[in-house]
């Protein structure tokens, strides 16, 4: 019945997802309006709550493999809005204005479309197999540019360097990286604490300067 089909569907391990989504758009509205440092800070919000919504979602003991499958798709998708998107409106909104810096805004967020789309294959795959979870990524995970983003931005902030040009140079590198063969270990939790102190760091340094 239709109840059935909402239920395989539509629970509480998706609700952070959809949050994040609304953040990512309100960072591209802000990034749009010319206020690229408030599209920084929501990708940073998204990167936190990236860090949680696969751990709500195991959460729940009774999902359907519909259930696993949909949520699969549907944190891939908004992660190519979030980590994708979002990030290439920032770069657009301060200043890659050129047709170099337009190719290589695009060829980033085709390399973020590339590695979602495998990772929905090989994640299904490893989940029919295993109920065990995931140690290791085959190349960058594009969550990571929620760090790597600010990161740069603070550093052309404190140094001569314009964030133009190291933009330029950061998301071909990022590219690059997402398609490459490199083999990551995934964070555990100490890992997962240094990165969200780094964050919380860069959140604050960005805000500041708001």
């Amino acid at each position: 019945s239709e109840m059935c089909i909402r239920d395989r569907f539509y629970d509480y391990t998706v609700i952070a997802t959809y949050g994040a989504l609304f953040i990512a758009l309100h960072g591209i509205y802000s990034s749009a309006a010319g206020n690229p440092a408030a599209g920084l800070l929501c990708l940073i919000c998204c990167g936190v709550i990236d860090t949680f919504d696969g751990r709500i979602a195991r959460s729940k003991k009774d999902r359907t493999a519909d259930g696993r499958r949909f949520g699969i798709q549907i944190d891939s998708l908004n992660d190519l809005v979030c980590f994708g998107v979002l990030p290439a409106s920032i770069g657009a909104a301060f200043g890659m204005k050129s047709i170099v810096s337009h190719a290589l805004l695009s060829l980033y967020v085709l390399a973020a479309l590339i590695r979602l789309g495998y990772f929905n294959v090989t994640e299904e795959k490893r989940q029919e197999e295993s109920t065990e979870d995931r140690t290791h990524y085959l190349g960058l995970p594009v969550t990571a540019v929620c760090i790597v983003m600010p990161a740069v931005y603070l550093i052309s902030s404190y140094t001569n360097a314009g964030a133009v040009s190291l933009f330029n140079i950061m998301f071909p590198i990022m590219a690059l990286a997402f398609i490459s063969p490199l083999k990551i270990k995934k964070l555990r939790l100490p890992g997962i604490i240094a990165a969200g102190a780094l964050i919380i760091a860069e959140a604050g340094m960005i805000a500041s300067a708001l």
